[in-house]
């Protein structure tokens, strides 16, 4: 990842107001800041949440709270639960998406 085109900031995520994004099942409120080429977003999942679509955009999710299931479009999936993380790159050939039974909070950079 190289970072162009962002000076340094602080984020107060309480004051980033939430967009909400209905998943195939459940509820995603994201708080967003994007400057230059970067997105950050405090994401909020409720439970039952699953994604309505299969993502190739490269991602640092780092788990917050509660436990993510990541499921790659060939079957595979693994299971992150607080203070776990997983990294991918912009990859076309190796779609993914977020489920999650009970609900999490993640920390994303884009």
């Amino acid at each position: 990842m190289k970072i162009t085109d962002v000076p340094y900031c602080v984020t107060d995520w309480s004051t980033v107001p939430a967009t909400q994004h209905d998943g195939e099942t459940g509820m995603a409120y994201w708080h967003t800041v994007e400057t230059g080429n970067l997105r950050v977003r405090f994401v909020t999942y409720s439970p039952g949440y699953k994604a309505d679509h299969w993502c190739s955009r490269g991602h640092v999710v780092l788990v917050l709270e509660g436990e993510l299931i990541n499921e790659r479009k060939d079957g595979s999936k693994s299971v992150l639960t607080a203070g776990m993380s997983y990294q991918v790159a912009d990859d076309e050939a190796n779609p993914h998406r977020s489920i999650t039974e009970t609900g999490a909070t993640l920390f994303i950079v884009d």
